[in-house]
């Protein structure tokens, strides 16, 4: 095997062209012969360097709309030939075949094509690469004796190979790059199949889980340490991920982002998202520790900092507007925040958070301005050795579905307060209990291995709040127990999904404490 092959030929046929030009002005300098099609050959020949047309060595003009240019044994004879072997070595000869030592290629964008999506099939169709791939897969199959390349971002190094070793390239060069091109080829293809596939899924009414599942991720940046200091970490982003979403935030201001901060981030995001009136959210460990909507969004974010101050303490902050001064006002009042994600940020807002060296301040796309159809998203839970996979928990709440099973009913500001809290109890990890008064969170118990004791969490932390407070259980209430600690502090509403072989007693003792009950029909169990 050739530990190093000085580069003679190349041929070069790229869709992206940036770089272009000083790769092959060290090609020229070196004196290597330039094969090229279309638009390369025409930018390689405006910098005054010499260039051979692909039609020039085959023999045969491009055809059928450019679908044709490159398929041809003259080419893939050149690239795939064993130069050590004596049968392929006289068959090269015979046919009159050249060897190409370097293949500079990059594909048709299809993946950005179909972004759009109000792009026509027939031009999705037209931006799948053929030719391109092929001659990738040619020449890297055959890196024993071939460089090529995929990435214009191996340009800058290449060329620094070239320079040290007078035109030539190592073999582990050849094999990183040959391996990169399958690793390419293989996303490429997998793009296109997808692409196909969504097409018809509106006519396929079967399993909407894959049998085998191919997710695609990206690495956005390692992490400093994981969820402890002596866990390593990175944080990887979903191919086609929405813009809204955290793995697409930008960072704005304060120290590079925490493994922790980052699911804090997300879970903050997340609860602001559910509602259409200026609305913000304080998380800790992934828990609202406080959210509120009002008129104002520096209202809603005083009213959320009120529910628990002192568990805001080192909080993660989330809201569905644009961050203007007089929030930032209040933020800059509160004992200490460690991050803050919206949709964006007042030059003046911004310049008052920066007052806080350590912020980190991070915007997402406006979501109240995207499609928030989120019903093709999945939710995925690593488990050791697995994958679970389901729905996200979007499922609207059918008001009309809900069903009074007390004598006593909620007046309508009851009923406002119940929707409110029953919206943020979904967010809370179960067991899961939220008291609420008008829009905004007074105490919150969560992820307690009894339901009762979660009630009793958000009681002692609403205090004197509870009184005239509602209460939103994300499941049903096996006893009756929690419903008496709450008739003890005062809480007039409930709001839970019923369910349990026991509900009649759970009622029976709403009744008897005068507390209006509504039954949803559905859970919000959260692990």
């Amino acid at each position: 095997m050739r530990r190093v092959v000085r580069i003679k030929r190349a041929l070069i046929s790229v869709s992206d062209k940036s770089g272009l030009d000083d790769l092959v002005k060290v090609l020229n300098d070196f004196k290597v012969e330039m094969i090229s099609t279309g638009g390369t050959a025409k930018q390689i020949a405006q910098l005054g360097i010499p260039v051979k047309s692909v039609s020039d060595i085959t023999q045969f003009p491009e055809m059928l709309d450019g679908r044709v240019k490159t398929l041809h044994p003259k080419i893939h004879g050149g690239l795939l030939a064993l130069r050590d072997n004596p049968e392929h070595l006289k068959q090269v000869e015979e046919f009159n075949i050249e060897f190409i030592d370097m293949v500079v290629v990059n594909l048709y964008p299809f993946e950005k094509t179909v972004s759009d999506p109000s792009v026509e099939f027939e031009q999705a169709i037209e931006n799948i690469d053929i030719g391109g791939p092929s001659m990738l897969r040619s020449a890297a199959k055959n890196s024993r004796s071939v460089a090529v390349i995929c990435n214009p971002e191996r340009y800058k190094d290449i060329i620094k190979e070239l320079k040290e070793n007078n035109g030539a390239l190592s073999l582990q060069t050849r094999t990183n790059l040959a391996a990169e091109v399958f690793k390419r080829t293989y996303e490429y293809d997998r793009a296109i199949a997808e692409y196909l596939q969504d097409r018809i899924k509106p006519q396929d009414s079967g399993n909407q889980f894959a049998e085998k599942p191919d997710l695609r991720f990206e690495k956005v940046q390692d992490l400093r340490y994981g969820e402890n200091p002596h866990q390593k970490a990175a944080f990887y982003r979903q191919n086609n991920a929405r813009l809204d979403n955290i793995a697409n935030a930008r960072q704005l201001h304060g120290k590079e982002l925490s493994f922790n901060n980052i699911i804090d981030l997300n879970a903050a995001l997340n609860i602001v998202k559910d509602f259409q009136v200026p609305t913000a959210s304080i998380v800790k460990h992934t828990n609202p520790c406080g959210a509120a909507s009002a008129d104002k969004l520096s209202l809603a974010y005083k009213n959320a900092l009120d529910c628990d101050p002192m568990s805001a303490f080192g909080s993660i902050v989330g809201f569905n507007r644009k961050v203007e001064v007089d929030t930032a006002q209040e933020i800059l009042s509160a004992d200490f925040v460690e991050c803050i994600i919206g949709p964006g940020f007042s030059s003046e807002a911004l310049s008052i958070l920066k007052q806080k060296k350590n912020l980190r301040i991070m915007q997402v796309a406006d979501f109240m301005s995207l499609d928030q159809d989120k019903l093709q998203e999945l939710d995925y839970k690593r488990v050791s050795g697995g994958l679970l996979v389901q729905q996200n928990n979007i499922k609207i709440l059918d008001h009309d579905n809900l069903k009074v099973v007390t004598t006593i009913k909620p007046t309508q500001e009851q009923m406002k307060a119940l929707l409110f809290s029953w919206t943020i109890v979904k967010h809370v990890k179960s067991n899961a209990i939220v008291l609420g008064r008008e829009t905004k969170t007074v105490g919150i118990g969560a992820g307690q291995m009894s339901r009762v004791d979660s009630v009793i969490i958000a009681l002692r932390k609403a205090g004197s709040r509870s009184h005239g407070a509602v209460l939103a259980s994300d499941a049903f209430f096996p006893k009756a127990d929690s419903i008496e600690q709450a008739a003890k502090a005062g809480i007039c509403a409930i709001i839970q999904p019923g369910g349990s072989i026991r509900d009649q007693e759970v009622i029976n003792a709403a009744e008897k404490a005068q507390i209006a009950m509504v039954l949803t029909g559905m859970r919000h169990f959260c692990h």
